[in-house]
């Protein structure tokens, strides 16, 4: 009898000997397997004549499955912030040892011969990528080199406009000239020096109320409505405190807390807790604040007393035949 052994593919032993790797089965398996594999390996082949150069992501640390070795390889070739696409692929189906342990699949496993090609990079294949591989970095680095250059003339940009609007705002703005055929006067210092002696001359002189006008004479454009001044109250033009600084009463009454108490915090929670209750059951209009005496409750026979229940017994028998004494009597 032959030893048993496992598929791989199909998980399972059998113990057939080498009839396992002709059922139909074990090649639904291993065609299956072959598809899943080959669109990973024909994305890789595009990759040969046109190599693809990308800025690394976590992404690209992607492996695939080799079915052929029976582990992990990477899928794609990254090195500091750059990324080849499918390079670590490529140059696991070109290695010497992916050829044999190929070879040795498809004989263990009796694979189709035409597919074995398709699994397999030729050394041409791959130093043809090599050359594809060094254009597509360099003319990366040229992108980058452009994006870097663009980048700085808007730095530079800004940073000279943000310097043109420094100095406009903190140079002395020139005195406008005056235009020809215009009625300005040719100075504006002279004007300035009539204005400043006018007020100094103004500040020395005694300030008279000005007389109300009448403006209820005909005449008048305007509707005069009366002075607005609160009588005992001042304004900031008088001299008296600003309302905002004026303190309120009830900062001068004294720091009271700031919402109801505890104790009526305590009562509203016991009021939402009724709400929930069904408004007719028993005790619900009762009023507890009503006073009540102590004999209130009616006697049930002894039920409120204290004791155990032969000595309750014993003193109702006790009381019972004095009555009937008495009775009698």
């Amino acid at each position: 009898m032959a030893p048993p052994q496992r598929c791989t593919l199909c998980r399972q032993t059998f113990f057939c000997g080498r009839g396992h790797v002709y059922s139909r089965k074990h090649q639904r398996q291993l065609k299956g397997a072959l598809e899943r594999l080959l669109p990973q390996v024909e994305a890789a082949r595009k990759a040969i004549r046109a190599a693809q150069v990308e800025r690394y992501v976590p992404e690209h640390d992607r492996r695939c499955w080799c079915l052929c070795c029976g582990f992990e390889v990477r899928k794609h070739l990254s090195h500091g912030n750059l990324t080849v696409l499918h390079g670590g692929l490529l140059e696991h189906l070109a290695s010497p040892e992916h050829k044999k342990a190929t070879n040795k699949f498809w004989w263990e496993n009796k694979a189709e011969a035409q597919m074995k090609e398709k699994f397999l990079i030729s050394p041409q294949d791959y130093a043809r990528f090599k050359k594809s591989m060094v254009k597509s970095l360099d003319s990366y680095e040229e992108k980058e080199d452009e994006v870097i250059k663009e980048m700085a003339a808007q730095i530079r940009e800004v940073e000279h406009n943000r310097q043109e609007v420094v100095q406009s705002v903190l140079e002395p703005q020139a005195e406008p000239e005056p235009e020809e055929g215009s009625s300005a006067p040719a100075s504006w210092k002279g004007m300035n020096s009539q204005v400043a002696s006018s007020s100094e001359h103004l500040s020395h002189l005694d300030l008279q109320p000005t007389p109300e006008f009448d403006w209820m004479e005909t005449g008048q454009p305007l509707t005069f409505i009366g002075h607005q001044d609160i009588p005992g109250v001042g304004n900031i033009h008088s001299g008296a405190t600003p309302p905002w600084m004026i303190q309120d009463e009830e900062e001068s009454s004294g720091n009271l807390p700031i919402g109801p108490s505890y104790e009526e915090f305590l009562k509203e929670k016991e009021k939402q807790k009724l709400k929930k209750l069904p408004p007719e059951r028993v005790g619900a209009n009762f009023d507890h604040n009503s006073s009540t005496s102590a004999g209130w409750l009616p006697s049930f026979g002894r039920v409120w007393n204290n004791g155990r229940r032969w000595q309750s017994r014993h003193q109702f028998k006790t009381e019972a035949a004095s009555r009937n004494k008495k009775g009698k009597s």
